[in-house]
């Protein structure tokens, strides 16, 4: 188990890296239930155990987030995943991870020219007429520079940086190893659902690797937008994007944190709020796909109060049963429905070992504190985060797509705040909310949702007899099987494993100080410095033996 982290030699640098980082910062325990401190110690490599003192005083959530930041783009990436989860961890964690800075020093644009004219097949002052050196932002996967087209027209340039796909590629194996160990050794890792997370962080960073998605992703959204003139989403140059590189418009427009500029502009705050939510809530509410984070700084507010969206790396999908029950979560939250809303975490947690009466009177509980509240005064981020700390005390967990969804909220929550104090998430989605409950319940939708489940029904009774006759054919050949899973098995085996090797060995040195013994009283035969030959090797051999049991016990006492 121990080597199972160092099985590929490609990747040993990058493990002293990540367990340096990781002992820095106070987390040695961590990388000792690992076995990764005695593996690369064992491997040459020296560790530093006394390096954490300077960060003693720090919490834990703020050393978690400068740990992330110093191990590079794979694991700021996995911060800014781990932010959205707010079913798995309190609020003191989010805002640290929310403070991730994903802001690196730039590469220098010369080393960024040959793979630039690689992927637009040709020199670039052939289809550019300038090309800025010094870039606009410097992310860890990416960095943006603005450019002129020939025809005068200004686009930006999002560039891959070099060699990051090998990088994260090692990162994301030692990341599953790593979790694979954690969640095999540590209760307490289990509860935050690592496999889930690493699975999740898996898919979103693959898709910001290829920064064509990010060009589809706006697309999709500027087509589904595109009957509202008061949004505007990028224009994308396919005949220059690719998976290292991206051409889009230039957005010419006040940023969404510059506040003052905003003042000074004289656009209407309200109005850019409310058109900004509309176009979020649409997204959410119809589409089904959109921009899973809607902050300020992916705002920009233009002339005539339109506002504009950038930045589509990360998105959220839902299907439409999913936002079925979206919509039915929040109606029942407004209108004091508990029963529905517990229904509703139910189906979407897979914790079987929930208790389904506590859980529902701790919802009881959660709705009536806000049943005496107009819909004016309800705070979409308040009943949010205390939903997500109710789940939390259930252990309960948040498939993906929630979790990225309840994020999306919070966070236009807040950007709406910011542009007008007096905004209310609530107030502006009910309409919605009330429309499609509606059209939910109007004949013709009840006889679309009726048929479709005789549909369905009809299809299961159809297939049953041949299902029967696979599994009856099956079990007569003996091919049906029952796995039965035993936790910490391995663990157990491997101790085992290691007590017999230590028996085997003491049993062989004691006879060998036995055998050497016997052979010293007999006289005769071949002599080494001066005594029998045969039982000085056999001393020798029993003093290594006897050195190596005593490593192996101190080793193992000091792992735990």
């Amino acid at each position: 188990m121990l080597w199972e982290m160092l099985n590929a030699a490609r990747d040993l640098g990058r493990v002293q890296d990540i367990a340096s980082v990781l002992i820095r910062y106070g987390f040695g325990g961590f990388v000792r239930m690992l076995g990764v401190g005695s593996a690369l110690e064992r491997a040459g490599r020296v560790l530093h155990w006394q390096q954490a003192e300077e960060f003693t005083k720090l919490d834990t959530p703020q050393r978690i987030r400068r740990a992330l930041e110093d191990l590079g783009p794979t694991f700021i990436k996995l911060g800014q995943i781990l932010a959205t989860r707010v079913d798995l961890f309190p609020p003191q964690y989010i805002a640290e991870f929310e403070k991730l800075q994903d802001q690196v020093p730039p590469v220098p644009f010369e080393e960024l020219l040959p793979q630039i004219e690689e992927d637009i097949g040709g020199s670039i002052d052939d289809y550019f007429m300038e090309v800025d050196r010094q870039p606009l932002a410097a992310a860890s996967i990416a960095q943006v520079h603005k450019a002129v087209l020939k025809d005068g027209t200004a686009v930006i340039l999002k560039i891959r940086r070099p060699g990051l796909r090998k990088i994260i590629e090692a990162d994301l194996r030692l990341l599953q190893r790593i979790v694979d160990i954690a969640e095999s050794e540590s209760p307490d890792i289990r509860r935050f659902h690592p496999r889930e997370v690493l699975r999740q962080f898996n898919q979103s960073l693959r898709r910001e690797l290829d920064l064509a998605s990010e060009c589809r992703n706006a697309e999709r959204v500027a087509a589904n937008l595109a009957d509202d003139p008061n949004i505007v989403i990028p224009k994308v140059y396919w005949q220059w994007t690719g998976e290292r590189i991206n051409v889009q418009e230039y957005i010419q427009g006040i940023h969404g944190r510059d506040f003052e500029s905003i003042e000074k502009s004289g656009l209407d705050r309200k109005l850019l709020a409310d058109r900004g939510s509309k176009a979020v809530m649409k997204m959410i509410m119809e589409d089904g796909f959109f921009h899973a984070d809607p902050h300020p700084g992916n705002v920009f507010y233009l002339p005539d109060n339109r506002v504009a969206f950038i930045d589509f790396g990360m998105i959220g999908r839902l299907t439409e049963e999913r936002r079925e029950q979206v919509v039915s979560l929040l109606y029942g939250m407004i209108n004091h429905a508990p029963t529905k809303v517990a229904e509703i975490l139910e189906d979407w947690s897979d914790n079987i070992y929930t208790d389904e009466e506590v859980l529902t009177v701790d919802i009881e509980a959660f709705v009536d504190q806000y049943s005496s509240l107009s819909l004016k005064d309800l705070s979409l981020t308040a009943m949010l985060s205390d939903l997500m700390a109710l789940l939390r005390d259930h252990k309960l967990i948040l498939p993906a797509d929630l979790a990225l969804l309840i994020k999306a909220y919070i966070t236009l929550d807040g950007l709406g705040r910011y542009l007008n104090p007096e905004f209310n998430t609530l107030v502006f989605a009910a309409p919605y909310i009330q429309e499609i409950m509606l059209e939910r319940y109007r004949p013709e939708a009840i006889a679309k949702r009726g048929w479709r489940n005789l549909i369905s029904v009809a299809d299961l009774l159809a297939s049953l007899p041949k299902d029967m006759r696979k599994l009856l054919r099956a079990s007569r050949k003996g091919a049906v099987q029952v796995d039965v899973t035993v936790r910490h098995l391995d663990r157990y085996v491997s101790m085992m494993d290691n007590a017999i090797s230590r028996l085997t060995m003491g049993m062989v040195t004691a006879a060998l100080i036995i055998g050497s013994s016997i052979i010293m009283t007999v006289k005769g035969g071949p002599e080494l410095f001066g005594l029998p030959a045969f039982g000085f090797l056999g001393y020798t051999f029993a003093t290594v033996g006897g050195i190596w049991l005593l490593l192996s016990i101190w080793r193992s006492g000091s792992s735990r």
